[in-house]
């Protein structure tokens, strides 16, 4: 019995149609100019949670069940007494997601998540920075559909960035346009 390999529906979409319409809107001569997505890292701060390990914990959990795979603590470089924050206490944790988990959370970020966002009026087309890399924020972690509302004892906010390797922001707003991101006009 042969087994079927499975491709994620963003994948084969940028496959057939995105590369060629992108390779039509720029006028591209080889097939490696094409802008495409690198990876997406997801980060989360749990900055007022240092004093509890338990929601630290909690915190984690969440975004492995968004990324689909454990991502790394990430601890304060130096200490400040005024947040009662020492040197080397986890501050928050970060994913960096690629080829196909990068197109599935991809897929459920523009289907599911932020249409759930409350009064979601589309993305800022002018969130890149200059190199063709897209950042964006979420106040809440519970608009992905695998955060069960009942069971979180505190919301997350979270950072997503999309890095292309588009060379000029435009390439990356075209190729992420393609990809029927919402941004707002």
């Amino acid at each position: 019995m042969a087994e079927q390999s499975y491709e994620p529906r963003l994948k084969s979409d940028y496959r057939q149609r995105i590369r060629a319409a992108m390779k039509e809107q720029f006028g591209y001569t080889n097939e490696m100019q094409i802008p495409k997505l690198d990876k997406i890292v997801l980060n989360m701060g749990i900055g007022e949670a240092v004093a509890d390990s338990k929601k630290v914990q909690s915190a984690i959990a969440d975004l492995t069940r968004i990324a689909g795979q454990k991502p790394v603590a990430t601890k304060a470089r130096n200490s400040i007494a005024g947040f009662k924050l020492r040197e080397g206490m986890v501050v928050g944790a970060k994913v960096t997601l690629r080829k196909d988990r990068m197109y599935e959370f991809l897929d459920r970020l523009i289907t599911i998540a932020l249409p759930r966002v409350k009064d979601f009026r589309g993305l800022k087309p002018t969130s890149f920075d200059g190199r063709g890399n897209f950042a964006m924020g979420l106040k809440e972690h519970i608009v992905f559909p695998e955060i069960n509302y009942d069971q979180i004892d505190q919301l997350w906010g979270m950072d997503i960035i999309v890095a292309t390797t588009a060379k000029t922001d435009d390439e990356a707003r075209a190729l992420l346009k393609e990809f029927q991101f919402p941004f707002n006009a």
